[in-house]
């Protein structure tokens, strides 16, 4: 195994997941905000599953996201 091409390509998909990721919940939030599911002022839970089938990793990582 090359550890810098493993280094890189674990850098690469995280950007992939973490700009999507914001994306996505931005415009949900938004969304939800103008359609009168969301005030604006709340603290939204949030969950990831990261799933890496071959290295036998399945886990969740959650967090709170608050709106104001």
């Amino acid at each position: 195994m090359n550890e810098d091409t493993f280094n890189i390509q674990i850098r690469k998909f995280l950007k992939k997941v973490g700009i999507t990721s914001q994306r996505e919940i931005e415009k949900a939030v938004r969304e939800a905000v103008e359609e009168g599911k969301l005030k604006g002022n709340e603290k939204l839970e949030a969950v990831v599953v990261l799933k890496v089938p071959k290295a036998g990793i399945e886990m969740e990582i959650d967090d709170t996201i608050a709106l104001e």
